[in-house]
């Protein structure tokens, strides 16, 4: 009967939209990072980016607080959220850290991401961002949110339990100064350890927002370097899939089967408060698969994409 033909024909499109909703409802809270050395960057972010979008501004180790301050000076005079990192080994104590954060609200600031920073030796007594938060700085210069890191995948240098200690107490530090606090997750290359995580998370009573941390579109050379250096383990072999010829390391890859797999995943499971994006240099690039995803082109089943090619980062 045609009739029957039809109507079974038309029965997976609720199923599809049903996906794209719960992407776009991803993708509303997305927001991004990138590095201060990145000069211009805010006005490219201008492109692709609702005025008010958090943007991170990355301290790497051979950075000044200085530049980063004056990041996210410029992303807010461009309309946008802008997100320092304040990272304990980088600083030389209390008072560079109050000078810091004086800077940074001035330059309008009022939320931080707080890490450890990977210096194996640090450069005054701050070990963790413990540390950091204990000093009262953060309420003395009126930071009312502050993100602390989440390790769905765990940490090279650090046992989980430690990581699961640490995060409670940091979580519970901060409300009781009166900080409402969240977490950012480090990015990863598959979705199986964040969703294991998240519910290990919630299992253990902690309500805090996430935002999920996942890798902007680059080539798999370029994430595979930064994986390396951010210690990212099991899912990076997700994301090289036994790929060794030079041509095939060049190829682009993007999160969108990490996000298909999110996606399709009961919300109430996950409790996701937005994703976070890494850029690694390519805001452009990241703006476009945004606009591209946003738009309901997801890629197929492979999330390698053969359209392009990323020498840098």
């Amino acid at each position: 009967m045609p009739g029957a033909r039809v109507g079974s024909l038309a029965e997976p499109a609720p199923v599809l939209d049903r996906q794209q909703q719960r992407i776009t409802e991803l993708l509303s809270g997305v927001s991004i990072e990138l590095s201060a050395r990145e000069h211009g960057s805010e006005q490219l972010c201008c492109g692709f980016l609702a005025p008010g979008t958090p943007v991170y501004v990355n301290f790497g180790p051979n950075d000044s607080y200085h530049a980063v301050v004056e990041t996210a000076a410029r992303l807010k005079r461009a309309g946008f959220c802008p997100v320092p990192h304040v990272a304990a080994r980088y600083l030389t104590g209390p008072t560079q850290l109050d000078d810091f954060l004086a800077r940074a609200v001035g330059a309008g600031v009022d939320r931080v991401l707080v890490i450890g920073g990977d210096l194996d030796r640090p450069a005054g007594p701050f070990h963790a961002s413990l540390e950091l938060i204990e000093t009262g700085l953060l309420t003395k210069h009126g930071i009312r949110t502050v993100g602390v890191a989440g390790y769905p995948e765990g940490h090279p240098k650090i046992a989980t339990a430690t990581l699961d200690g640490a995060l409670a107490a940091k979580l519970l530090r901060l409300q009781s100064s009166g900080i409402a606090p969240y977490i950012v997750t480090q990015f990863c290359f598959d979705a199986a350890p964040i969703i294991g995580w998240l519910a290990r998370l919630r299992a253990a009573g902690i309500v805090a927002p996430v935002r999920v941390g996942l890798a902007g579109p680059a080539s798999i050379a370029t994430l595979a370097k930064f994986a390396m250096r951010c210690g990212i383990g099991n899912s990076l072999l997700a994301l090289v899939g036994g790929q060794t010829s030079i041509a095939r390391l060049l190829v682009e890859s993007g999160p969108d089967k990490v996000i298909r797999a999110l996606a399709a995943v009961d919300p109430a499971d996950l409790d996701i408060a937005g994703l976070h994006l890494f850029t690694f240099g390519g805001v452009v690039r990241t703006g476009k698969w945004l606009r591209a995803l946003g738009a309901g082109e997801v890629s197929g089943s492979d999330d390698r994409h053969t359209h392009g090619r990323s020498g840098t980062a």
